[in-house]
């Protein structure tokens, strides 16, 4: 049986589309598929065109925030800059603040050098999220990806952060997936899977 059938979806430059769904309706399969982890058996899946395996450069097109991030035992400003080696401390700090951590980065031993123990255990799994959306959010990409990355987020912080992304990814597209609404409040459409299949009509919020 599919796991995903006769769905239909489209995000532009621009657009921020959230996937919202309950636990087995398709969503991680659906961010599979657009990511290029898998490959449709039937109908497409493309990112400018093309399929995710055919990309000239895949790693600067996506940048993929994950609900269960991993920090490696190397400094904060390596952890950060993962995606963006040659990014400035400048460019670094605006991401930490864009995500609600400067203050944190600052009260660190080291500042931007202090080491993160492996997986990042010192941090909350709030602030680890959050570092991570700083992290993807150095890429620059044409194409993020929002997968349940505020699930350990407060309402207010979630709320802090929505606005932040709104601002950082302005010119880029950004797929949300999302098991909350709230998390979703900022996007453009809304599109409810369940079982595999589009619930009704997407919702358009503006």
């Amino acid at each position: 049986r599919p796991v995903i059938d006769g769905v239909s979806l489209a995000v532009a430059p621009g657009e921020h589309v959230a996937v919202l769904g309950r636990s087995g309706s398709g969503k991680s399969t659906l961010l599979a598929l657009i990511h290029g982890d898998a490959a449709p058996t039937r109908g497409s899946a493309t990112v400018g065109g093309a399929p995710p395996a055919r990309l000239a450069e895949p790693a600067a097109t996506f940048s993929l925030m994950q609900q269960q991030p991993y920090l490696f035992n190397r400094s904060l400003r390596e952890n950060l800059a993962l995606g963006a080696p040659k990014a400035a401390d400048e460019e670094i700090w605006d991401a930490l603040a864009a995500v609600g951590l400067a203050d944190l980065a600052r009260s660190l031993p080291h500042g931007l050098d202090t080491i993160v123990d492996e997986g990042g255990r010192r941090f909350s799994g709030g602030q680890r999220q959050r570092l991570a959306i700083a992290r993807a959010l150095m890429k620059h990409a044409d194409l993020y990806i929002v997968d349940d990355s505020f699930s350990a987020l407060d309402f207010k912080t979630d709320a802090a952060l929505r606005h932040a992304l709104q601002d950082e990814t302005r010119d880029a597209a950004v797929l949300i997936i999302a098991q909350r609404i709230s998390s979703v409040q900022e996007a453009d459409r809304i599109v409810v899977l369940d079982d595999g299949h589009v619930d009704g009509k997407p919702r358009n919020l503006r």
